[in-house]
C-alpha cells in the first residue's frame, strides 16, 4: 500500500511502518547552495512534512497481520497502491497464473504504461483521484537485500532532498514490492526530448535546462550539511517540467560525501558508460568533481545534439575534443539548431564544458557561487 503525504505525516501500513514527523529543529539543508553546519550528524530532512525519524521495520511482513490488514504483498497492485485511481503498474502475478487469459489481459494492459526502465526498476505512470498524474518507481531487479539497499538509499537520500531542479518525491510503499511516487514530468526526460522528440529543442531552452540543472547540482553539492554525490548525472536522469524547468532524477546510486571527507573509494562500477570520469574509471574515486565531470558531457550533448556515446561507440568527449581545444562553435553547434543560438551565451557554455571535461579533477571547477565556473 502507498498513502500519499497529507499536511502533517507520510503514511504506510502499521506492519511496514515508515514514521515521518514534523521537524522543528535547525534545518540543515537549505536551497541558497550554502551549507550550515552541526555539531552532530546526520542531517535532518528538508522536507516540512518529512522529518528526523526515519525507520523502516523490516523488509519481509508477518503473514498475520496481513491477513487481519487485509494486505497482500502478492494482490493486484491496484490494492497496494491506495489512494491511485490508475496506477499503470502490473500486478505480480505467477507465471503459471499469467498464463489465464484473463490475468494476461490484465497484465498487459498495465505493461502498456510503462514509460522507463532502469538498472534496478521500472518507472510506471499513475494517475490520483484529483487528476494528478504521478510516476511510480517499481523496484524489479537485483536480490531482495539488493532491491532493499537501493529502495533505502534512494528514500533515505530523497527525504532530505527539496529544490526546485530535483525530482519531487510524493510517497512510497513496501507492500507488494517497493515503490516510490513522484510528481510526473510532462515532457519526460531530457533525453527523450534530445532523441525522440519530432520539435527541435530551441536553443534558449538549452540553457535554461543547463543552468537549472547546474543550480540543482549545486544545491546537492553545497546546500546540504552531509554533500550529495549523485554519480549518475547524465540526460536521461534530467526530467523537464512542462515548462522546462529541469529536476534532477534517479538517486539510487547517491552518495552522503560528509564535510571531513575528501571522496569516497567505490570497488562496484555504477552509473553509464560515457558519463565516466577518469578517476573513476581507474580508481573508483567518487567525489563532487565526477559529478561535475558528467554535468560537462551533459553539457556538450545540449550543444552538439550527439549522444554520449554514439552508435560507433566513440564518446562524446573524445569527439568534440579537438572542437573544444580550437574553439571551433560551428563544428559543436547542434546542426539542428540552423546557427540560432547567441554567440555569448554558446561560448559560455562551450568554456564551462571544456573546463568541466577536464581529465585531472583538479582543473575541474567547483559548481558553487564562487567557483570560476562561466555558465551564470
Amino acid at each position: 500500500m502507498v498513502r500519499l503525504q497529507n499536511e502533517e505525516t507520510f503514511l504506510l501500513p502499521p506492519h511496514s511502518m515508515l514514521a515521518v514527523e514534523r521537524e522543528n529543529g535547525k534545518e540543515l539543508c537549505q536551497s541558497s547552495g550554502r551549507s550550515q553546519r552541526a555539531e552532530t550528524p546526520p542531517p535532518t530532512p528538508k522536507h516540512k512534512k518529512f522529518s528526523k525519524l526515519l525507520s523502516f521495520a523490516g523488509s519481509t511482513h508477518d503473514k498475520e497481520k496481513e491477513r487481519q490488514d487485509g494486505y497482500s504483498p502478492t494482490g493486484v497492485i491496484e490494492a497496494c497502491l491506495e489512494g491511485l485511481e490508475s496506477t499503470s503498474i502490473p500486478p505480480d502475478i505467477p507465471k503459471k497464473e499469467a498464463q489465464a487469459s484473463s490475468s494476461k489481459s490484465r497484465a498487459q494492459s498495465h505493461w502498456e504504461n510503462l514509460i522507463g526502465k532502469g538498472g534496478f526498476a521500472e518507472v510506471y505512470k499513475g494517475r490520483l483521484r484529483n487528476g494528478k498524474l504521478v510516476a511510480i518507481k517499481r523496484l524489479t531487479k537485483g536480490t531482495s537485500d539488493e532491491q532493499t539497499g537501493v529502495f533505502l538509499s534512494e528514500l533515505g537520500i530523497m527525504a532530505y532532498v527539496d529544490h526546485p531542479n530535483t525530482a519531487k518525491l510524493l510517497g512510497c510503499g513496501i507492500d507488494g514490492g517497493m515503490f516510490l511516487v513522484f510528481e510526473l514530468s510532462p515532457l519526460g526526460s531530457l533525453g527523450s526530448v534530445l532523441r525522440g522528440s519530432q520539435v527541435k529543442l530551441e536553443w534558449s531552452k538549452r540553457c535554461k535546462i543547463a543552468l537549472g540543472t547546474a543550480d540543482g547540482l549545486m544545491y546537492l553539492h553545497e546546500g546540504c550539511q552531509k554533500r550529495i554525490i549523485h554519480r549518475d548525472i547524465k540526460i536521461d536522469n534530467i526530467l523537464l517540467t512542462e515548462d522546462y524547468v529541469p529536476q534532477i532524477c534517479d538517486f539510487g546510486l547517491a552518495k552522503w560525501l560528509p564535510r571531513q571527507w575528501t571522496h569516497h573509494n567505490v570497488q562496484k562500477f555504477e552509473g553509464t558508460f560515457g558519463y565516466f570520469a577518469p578517476e573513476y574509471f581507474m580508481h573508483g574515486i567518487v567525489d563532487e568533481k565526477t559529478d561535475i565531470y558528467s554535468f560537462g558531457v551533459l553539457l556538450l550533448e545540449l550543444i552538439t545534439g550527439r549522444p554520449a556515446i554514439d552508435h560507433l561507440q566513440q564518446s562524446l568527449v573524445a569527439w568534440a575534443k579537438p572542437f573544444l581545444d580550437n574553439n571551433d562553435i560551428k563544428e559543436l553547434a547542434d546542426p539542428s539548431l540552423g546557427g540560432n543560438y547567441d554567440p555569448e551565451e554558446m561560448d559560455r557554455i562551450v568554456l564551462t564544458a571544456s573546463l568541466c571535461i577536464e581529465p585531472s579533477p583538479i582543473l575541474r571547477p567547483r559548481i558553487n557561487q564562487e567557483s570560476a565556473i562561466p555558465l551564470h
